[in-house]
């Protein structure tokens, strides 16, 4: 069959989606771009975010008239929203065929069968930790460009119950992959072509400590002893992951992050507000100065490192005084790239229950603040690069200029140069930098 998947949401999604498809392929479906040409339309939906959820239920609506003319046709709603709302997904729409919730997405191939098979509506969401060994398939589409790359799920769920967020209910709790798992799909990813590996998870750090919501102690980090793992393999060349907790990075962790062959010195570093009184009431369990805490260690280990971080405004009760805290605290630390979010309750979540408080028009206005400095700091960060020289891995043409080709920095940092005879994607090289944009860096290939 000719199979289409549409994917909203996080970079966890992405990675069931390509998993998905790769079992798919193996089972012997054809995977197409086109909806019109499909037999079957999956649907992996978000709902951490209600935008991403009405993007989804809206387009999951459009395809009744497509089924109208092609009534064999199979519609599926997998992920976080099909695992939330279940049968409520079906009754809201009839056309559509089933739901798959996060715990079973590994029974899809079997499931699509029945379907085809008796035509009658299923939701299937009971919960199982079966789904991360039954999700280590991967899809490389000829012509992808970035086969280089490659993302691997070490983790599911997550226990930490963040007032604002209903990962825990619609992932489930946290479960770890056994590392020798991990570190055969790396060693065979790396073996098809693949030089960079991101790892995934809700909370990756936590990797391997049993779901235990207190950090591992001094000298104990199960996460370091997974990177050790995968940066002795051969070929290799680069680690990134996302998204840790701040509490987990304790002594161990950043010494192995620092000492690394392969681990990129970029981190994503969840913030969420900068006031005590807001990080209280979201229930994340460190303070502005905790958090000041983990980033200078992780600098002074690493001078050269980069932080990236999400920050939520016009949480209940966030006040002006609130929102500076926050605000003085990004610009102290210096991220070089934010995911700012508008408040919006979720239904199901602990803060859903609280007064919606913050007028619209004042979280657009402190969204506003909050990525004119981002613009501030990023240019003049780059700026600073002017004269240096990088190391690259070459990622192929520039998409907004085919005379140049583009390179990502272990910092996460975009550099422009012009290309040479028989340079290839997925090399490392290094660049000078001669120029600054507003968003990325251009300089020169060094002649080695």
């Amino acid at each position: 069959m000719k199979i289409h998947i549409k994917t909203y949401g996080c970079q966890m999604n992405e990675r069931d989606s390509e998993a998905l498809a790769g079992m798919l392929t193996e089972a012997g479906h054809v995977m197409v771009d086109s909806e019109e040409a499909a037999d079957v339309l999956l649907f992996n939906t978000c709902s951490v975010r209600e935008q991403a959820e009405r993007k989804a239920k809206g387009k999951i609506g459009y395809m009744r008239k497509l089924k109208a003319r092609k009534p064999e046709l199979v519609i599926g709603a997998l992920g976080c929203m099909a695992q939330r709302l279940g049968n409520e997904l079906l009754n809201e729409l009839p056309h559509l065929d089933f739901v798959l919730g996060t715990g079973q997405l590994h029974t899809l191939v079997p499931l699509i069968e029945s379907i085809r098979a008796d035509r009658r509506q299923v939701a299937s969401i009971t919960e199982s930790a079966d789904v991360l060994t039954g999700m280590g398939s991967h899809y490389r589409p000829e012509g992808d460009g970035m086969n280089f790359k490659a993302q691997i799920a070490i983790t599911r769920g997550c226990n930490r119950f963040c007032s604002y967020c209903i990962v825990p209910y619609v992932r489930g709790r946290e479960i770890s992959r056994e590392p020798a798992d991990v570190v055969a799909e790396a060693r065979e990813l790396v073996a098809g072509g693949a030089k960079e590996i991101m790892l995934l998870g809700q909370n990756v750090a936590a990797y391997g400590w049993g779901g235990n919501v207190n950090p591992p102690p001094a000298g104990v980090s199960p996460f370091a002893e997974l990177l050790e793992e995968l940066d002795r393999i051969p070929g290799l060349l680069r680690i990134r992951f996302t998204s840790p907790y701040p509490t987990y990075f304790n002594d161990r962790l950043i010494a192995a992050i620092a000492q690394s062959r392969t681990v990129c010195h970029n981190i994503h570093l969840p913030l969420q507000s900068g006031s005590d009184r807001i990080l209280a009431a979201m229930n994340r369990q460190y303070t502005a100065d905790g958090y000041r805490a983990v980033a200078a260690a992780l600098r002074t280990a690493m001078p050269d490192v980069t932080f990236s971080t999400d920050v939520i405004v016009g949480f209940p009760g966030e006040s002006d005084e609130d929102f500076r805290l926050t605000r003085e605290l990004m610009n102290e630390i210096g991220f070089d790239n934010s995911f700012i979010f508008k408040y919006s309750p979720r239904p199901g979540a602990k803060s859903a229950a609280q007064e919606d408080s913050v007028p619209q028009e004042v979280k657009e206005e402190r969204n506003a603040l909050l990525l004119a400095d981002l613009k501030t700091r990023v240019e003049a960060a780059l700026r600073r690069q002017v004269g240096s020289v990088q190391e690259v891995l070459v990622e192929g043409t520039s998409p907004r200029n085919p005379e140049r080709w583009s390179g990502r920095t272990g910092t996460n940092r975009v550099i422009h140069f012009l290309p040479e005879p028989d340079l290839e994607a997925g090399t490392l090289r290094r660049v000078k930098i001669t120029r600054a944009g507003s968003v990325s860096l251009f300089g020169e290939l060094v002649q080695e």
